[in-house]
């Protein structure tokens, strides 16, 4: 099975282990035992694994937790099913309490100690060990076990999450193994999809266990799965008086001769993607080769930084995108603070990025002070390291970011993360590995400006671009380059416009 989860749609609420915690309480309080939730639980583990595989010998291996009785329980519906059983806990059953002692207790066969397990003649281990919400370590007897169920090379099916994994960061114990299928509950978790856990859990399966949707109301989960249901409305409708410049203005920041590819590629993009006129403001001594390559893209020649500020004026530019291949120079500072003191949008990429790598606080502090117009920063790790230098898991580093800088952070990557200065976050999902390319990101910056100039928010606009960018990728597929994504963005944004 694939490590990367294919394009489907899921559920765009992402739960927090503490929010999920929520949800279970809620549930209680509104009538459902914990017992009927567990029992649920098990019960469609069970017959994900029937309708998956054919009835065989399992282990079950069950910890000392709640995961360790949704255990209990699919041990003993595949016993029931015709499966051959055999059931080992992480820790002595004699110390289970609440629900999973009482699920313990419904299991009639043998509980082996880890070592009587053996491994001969396995058709599948469900690992109930540990679930979401894992954060310490694997001690060292589980961690060899599953060292030998990898070895053995017998397929695993994860309760909630891998045993190892962390459900809200995504972070990997070294003793944890992938598995072939991850089964969660109600909704699906940030680890889920940030890696390196998520090439960890195989293939996801969300399964409802008696939990009511309109607690998320109350929940109101910070972090989301990107997706069109969020962003769609927000698409900008074209009407039959609408004319070009009403569409937006949008101004791409070129470089010098050898690095032209960038800009040309992003404003490409940029008017696929919504804005009604593009401009590349390329320096003079690179006018003719943007002039002699661009056709529906305008070319402007630029060379000092104070016409450049009159020139955003005059024109009403209302997107500047800076930082594609303008390489780490002067240049490219004094066009970055002059298009952040404008009116305009501004999307901070690439070298944009780097110059301030030496004083970081002088780009918070002019997006800070900014009246009018947003600003969306979309770092590359290495790129984002320069600036923030933060710790903790990427969802973690892309909300404080944000936070710190005041701007809607795109963090890229294939888990690409997406906050905003007040923490609303997005984990996007649907981006192949052919989307590693050379000028991929130029493209998905040109994006974010198209989307940008023609009405959307910074954060609307940053979210669809990533996902449209995914969702090229997916349907070129391997051997794509960077010039192709542009041709099939027209028949994304067709079906996308479709829908509304």
């Amino acid at each position: 099975m694939k490590s990367y989860f294919e394009p489907v749609s899921l559920p765009s609420e992402l739960l927090s282990v503490a929010e999920m915690y929520q949800a279970d309480r809620l549930a209680m309080e509104g009538g459902v035992s914990g017992a009927t939730l567990m029992e649920a639980a098990g019960k469609g583990i069970a017959d994900l694994i029937i309708d998956t595989w054919p009835t065989g010998r399992c282990l079950v291996i069950c910890g000392p937790g709640n995961n360790g009785g949704d255990g209990y329980v699919v041990a003993r519906h595949l016993t029931e099913a015709g499966w051959q059983i055999d059931l080992a806990s992480l820790v002595d059953p004699e110390v289970l309490t609440g629900d999973a002692a009482l699920m313990r207790d419904r299991w009639e066969d043998d509980i082996l100690s880890l070592r009587e397990v053996t491994l001969d003649d396995l058709d599948l281990v469900v690992d109930a060990g540990f679930g979401a919400g894992f954060s310490r370590f694997l001690e060292s007897d589980i961690s060899t076990l599953l060292s030998r169920v990898k070895k053995a090379a017998v397929p695993v099916v994860a309760v909630d999450m891998p045993s190892g994994v962390n459900g809200d960061t995504g972070a990997v114990d070294p003793g944890a193994i992938p598995a072939a299928m991850t089964v969660t509950f109600f909704r699906a978790k940030p680890g889920h999809f940030l890696y390196p856990g998520r090439s960890y859990c195989g293939r996801l399966q969300i399964i409802d266990i008696g939990i009511d949707v309109e607690y998320l109301e109350e929940i109101d989960p910070e972090t989301h799965l990107n997706g069109p249901d969020l962003w769609r409305d927000d698409l900008p409708l074209l009407t039959p008086e609408i004319q070009k410049y009403s569409r937006g203005h949008a101004a791409i920041v070129g470089g010098g001769i050898s690095s032209t590819g960038a800009a040309r590629l992003a404003a490409r993009a940029s008017l696929r993607a919504g804005a009604g006129a593009t401009t590349i403001v390329s320096p003079p001594s690179a006018l003719m080769i943007y002039a002699a390559a661009m056709e529906a893209v305008m070319v402007t020649s630029i060379g000092e930084a104070g016409d450049f500020a009159d020139w955003l004026q005059a024109r009403r530019i209302g997107t500047v995108l800076i930082g594609p291949g303008n390489g780490v120079t002067d240049r490219t500072r004094e066009f970055t603070l002059l298009a952040l003191e404008s009116a305009a949008n501004v999307v901070i990429d690439a070298d944009a990025l780097t110059v301030f790598r030496d004083d970081p606080d002088m780009l918070f502090s002019l997006i800070s002070e900014k009246d009018e117009g947003e600003v969306v920063l979309t770092p590359h790790e290495a790129e984002f390291e320069r600036i923030f230098s933060l710790a903790g898991s990427k969802l973690e580093r892309a909300r404080t970011a944000a936070a710190l800088s005041g701007a809607v952070v795109l963090l890229k990557g294939a888990d690409t993360v997406i906050s905003t200065p007040d923490g609303k976050a997005v984990i996007n999902y649907n981006a192949p590995p052919y989307l590693a390319t050379a000028g991929s990101g130029d493209v998905l910056a040109g994006l974010i400006a198209g989307l940008f100039s023609g009405g959307m928010t910074a954060f609307s606009a940053a979210a669809t671009a990533v996902w449209i960018h995914g969702a090229a990728g997916n349907m070129l597929g391997p051997g794509l380059i960077s010039e192709d994504i542009e041709n099939v963005i027209p028949e994304i944004l067709s079906g996308l416009f479709r829908e509304l």
